[in-house]
């Protein structure tokens, strides 16, 4: 793949992390840039007198983007970076527009802003032709609502779903990943009860969707893109049904079971939409469901894989997928993109219930299993639980491989069999005044 610029070997190769304080994903970042020889510097969404501590993470508001991009600027005058890379959604916007400011190579700011937000990536990508449900947008009251006023204007929103996009539907945030507040509705019932609750999670003054329900088989697709051409790295099936209420993932495993034919549709929509959305460089993540009708967007980020799901991917000479995306952002070159190594899949382990995690039993168990190649339990003990669709984590993920998806699903299912978790009952106190 050919890389924008090559900077000079004696100088120092620097890229600006930005993060979130418990993402998954900066640990495999930080270790693949020491690997490489770069040096990573982090700047984390939280208040800067909270990072003050820390050795060089730098603390910004990642909705404040003028003033944190400013911010950033700033803080690397001193030591100029070849790239900046946002590790999640949230930091998109501000990398890019650091970026810009900085006259680095970057995805333009209204591509990054519209892989994160699902309204404006419904219109591009309806706009490009691109497969796309039935979508309205709604909007939270920016106030609490008398009774009477906040029923009338949930019937009215029942009214417009019935008119324009039909049963079933899904509920979703504008702004949200990993299936947070992601909520399927089969009737009026359930879709008043789905807004409600999403209400609830996303708070007042918010916009959210409702969108028709695309049946099909779910697919995971890994890429990067090289002045707006794609590099297909890897495309993982999801053979647990994804059907509602909630979309919960859990086993990804490549590669894909599906028809070749079928495959090379995924990779030629997921680039379509790439080129709609005005995404040109960096890593791409795409959800897409496959049905008799085509393939079939569901979201695509400017982001890699969430959670510790790209320790499932190797390539070249055992090079790791925040490696080859740290390579191309620095200039360094990339010797090969191929995946290697067998079937590979990981398990991201599903919280059961709400409650506080005691205790996990049987992760021996799960680890001896044929084709497991570890068991990372994520959560902490002690802690509450919150499943979807408000929760935004996992209980903690398993991974394996074999001579074959098939082997690997198995184990995957074998492993999670073994697991048993202690979870109580989070108690809710209520305190009652004397007054």
């Amino acid at each position: 793949m050919p890389s924008e610029s090559t900077p000079d070997d004696r100088t120092t190769r620097r890229v600006l992390l930005l993060t979130t304080p418990h993402s998954y994903r900066t640990a495999a970042f930080v270790t693949a840039a020491s690997h490489l020889g770069i040096e990573a510097v982090q700047a984390v969404d939280m208040p800067a007198e909270l990072s003050a501590h820390w050795n060089f993470r730098l603390g910004v508001d990642f909705t404040a983007v003028e003033e944190a991009s400013q911010q950033l600027v700033e803080a690397l005058a001193a030591r100029p970076v070849q790239a900046i890379l946002s590790l999640d959604d949230s930091g998109a916007f501000l990398a890019a527009r650091t970026s810009q400011l900085l006259g680095l190579p970057h995805n333009a700011a209204a591509a990054a802003d519209a892989a994160r937000n699902k309204y404006r990536m419904r219109q591009l990508l309806a706009a490009g032709g691109i497969l796309s449900p039935r979508f309205r947008r709604f909007f939270s009251p920016p106030s609490q609502p008398s009774p009477v006023a906040g029923e009338w204007a949930m019937e009215a929103i029942a009214a417009v779903v019935e008119a324009e996009i039909g049963y079933p539907c899904v509920v979703k945030p504008e702004d949200l990943n990993g299936s947070r507040g992601v909520i399927r509705a089969n009737n009026r019932d359930e879709l008043l009860a789905a807004a409600t609750r999403l209400i609830q999670l996303i708070g007042p003054g918010r916009h959210f969707l409702v969108e028709a329900y695309i049946p099909g088989v779910e697919v995971a697709l890994e890429g990067i893109l090289d002045r707006g051409e794609l590099q297909v790295l890897a495309l993982f099936d999801k053979p647990d049904p994804l059907e509602g209420p909630f979309f919960e993932e859990t086993i990804y495993v490549t590669p894909s079971r599906l028809p070749d034919a079928v495959q090379a549709e995924i990779s030629a929509t997921t680039a379509q939409a790439a080129r709609a959305l005005g995404l040109e460089m960096g890593p791409i993540h795409a959800e897409l469901r496959i049905n008799d009708a085509g393939a079939w967007i569901v979201e695509i980020a400017g982001r890699s894989i969430g959670g510790l799901c790209s320790r499932t991917l190797r390539f070249g000479t055992d090079a790791s997928l925040e490696e080859l995306i740290l390579r191309q952002a620095t200039g360094l070159p990339i010797a090969g993109l191929r995946r290697e190594g067998r079937a590979g899949g990981v398990m991201m382990i599903p919280i059961p219930e709400a409650g506080i995690l005691r205790a996990v039993h049987g992760v021996e168990n799960a680890k001896a299993v044929t084709g497991i190649e570890d068991v990372q339990i994520t959560a902490q003990r002690n802690y509450p639980l919150v499943p979807l669709p408000e929760g935004d984590a996992y209980l903690g993920f398993i991974f394996a491989a074999g001579d074959s998806p098939a082997e690997v699903e198995a184990a995957l299912r074998a492993a999670h069999a073994e697991l048993r978790f202690e979870i109580l009952p989070e108690i809710r106190l209520t305190v009652i005044s004397n007054q």
